[in-house]
């Protein structure tokens, strides 16, 4: 029997996200509204991509002194106003609230997907390395931008939502790993 409180650390590190998101909010408001998908999934990528390069030239050859985690908080926020664009469309600002209720209510929905392919494939990820949540974050941003440049159309493939959804949760197991491991 494990002794991970799945659950619990996920509220952990969601919080740790949502905390971010919300000084970023009152630094920035709402200013990533002027964002397509399209973009908010390249700079998820920029974020994927220092992380693996951190992972591999060691975060003491980091040119910027910041560490992985960092970018993991990033990819989750970016997911989730990348999947709030896809409901809105890029646009007009949002009041801090609204924008607040819309992050919960995007990082509860992968929450929730989290936790239903959990059940199902009991914790695999625990045995997982964080680096293997890179390459598959990045497998993740490759299949997006095929899908976004086939204007969101797939043939047998989940959409766009769902590969944000799956980022978002598999950056939150590497929190989970570096934060609790």
């Amino acid at each position: 029997m494990s002794d991970h409180n799945t659950q619990e650390e996920f509220a952990a590190v969601k919080a740790v996200c949502r905390d971010i998101f919300e000084k970023k909010l009152k630094d920035y408001g709402t200013s990533w509204r002027i964002m397509r998908p399209s973009s908010l999934t390249d700079q998820i990528f920029i974020k994927a991509r220092r992380i693996r390069s951190l992972e591999e030239k060691g975060i003491e050859a980091a040119a910027v002194n910041e560490g992985i985690e960092p970018e993991f908080i990033g990819i989750v926020n970016y997911c989730a106003i990348a999947l709030i664009q896809l409901d809105l469309g890029a646009g007009d600002t949002l009041d801090t609230e609204e924008a607040l209720r819309l992050y919960n209510e995007k990082i509860d929905a992968a929450t929730a997907l989290m936790l239903n392919k959990n059940h199902d494939y009991d914790e695999a990820w625990r045995e997982m390395r964080v680096s293997s949540f890179t390459d598959i974050i990045l497998q993740k941003l490759m299949r997006t931008k095929e899908i976004e440049d086939h204007q969101g159309k797939t043939i047998i493939s989940e959409g766009i939502d769902a590969n944000y959804m799956d980022m978002i949760n598999y950056a939150l197991f590497a929190l989970i790993k570096i934060r609790f491991s």
